[in-house]
């Protein structure tokens, strides 16, 4: 009778028994195919907001880019023109004429007389160097012969001669409203009424701005402007 070979097994220890299920390796895949890998979103940190480049200064080139500095705005030319403070404005320059009270001079005289001393004043005004503009004459009776004459071309001739203010010049004291300041007011009392002069001598009187001479009766006169002139 025949008998089968028998196939012994071996028998292996329990602890040296391989795992029932092997180690499956996790597929490894190139970047080159799938791209780079791409970390949690948990992993991620909080990238920090870049700051936002402010104006750059005008007199700095931009970098990067040689040349010349951008010119500066117009304001800033302007402060670098005048680094200093801007210096006031000059101050107006006072008139002629001054403010303060005019000194009375009084020479006594007629009628008759008071035209010609009124003259002999202005001649010596002049000859201590008076301009001929800063002289007006006034007179309450007959105008002066210069007046007449002047007036026979019309009043805008005449009175321009008065804005021009380059002579002396002769008006009825009538007319001293009309008349500006000078800074020597000749008044001459050779007639007309009395209540014309006691009108007109007070305004002359403010029409002068270092001197008033009068020519004329000292008693009147002094009637008008008060005692002691």
């Amino acid at each position: 009778m025949c008998h089968r070979p028998v196939r012994f097994v071996p028998v292996f220890d329990r602890c040296q028994l391989p795992p029932l299920t092997p180690a499956i390796e996790e597929p490894q895949i190139h970047e080159s195919a799938q791209g780079p890998r791409v970390a949690p979103a948990a992993s991620r940190t909080a990238q920090t907001p870049r700051p936002v480049p402010g104006p750059r200064p005008a007199a700095v080139p931009r970098p990067g880019r040689p040349g010349p500095a951008r010119p500066a705005p117009p304001a800033q030319r302007a402060a670098q023109a005048t680094p200093g403070p801007v210096p006031a404005a000059p101050a107006p320059t006072a008139p002629s004429v001054s403010a303060a009270v005019p000194q009375v001079q009084l020479i006594p005289a007629s009628a008759e007389g008071a035209l010609d001393a009124a003259e002999e004043a202005v001649d010596l005004l002049l000859d201590t160097g008076r301009a001929p503009g800063d002289i007006l004459v006034l007179t309450t009776g007959d105008p002066h012969p210069w007046a007449a004459h002047e007036l026979s071309f019309g009043e805008a001739a005449y009175w321009a001669q008065h804005d021009a203010g380059d002579d002396v010049f002769y008006a009825d004291a009538a007319q001293v409203q009309r008349a500006a300041g000078r800074p020597v007011v000749v008044f001459a009392a050779n007639g007309g009424a009395v209540d014309a002069l006691a009108g007109s001598l007070p305004v002359a009187l403010t029409r002068a701005g270092a001197l008033l001479i009068v020519c004329g009766d000292p008693q009147q006169i002094n009637s008008v402007l008060g005692a002691g002139v």
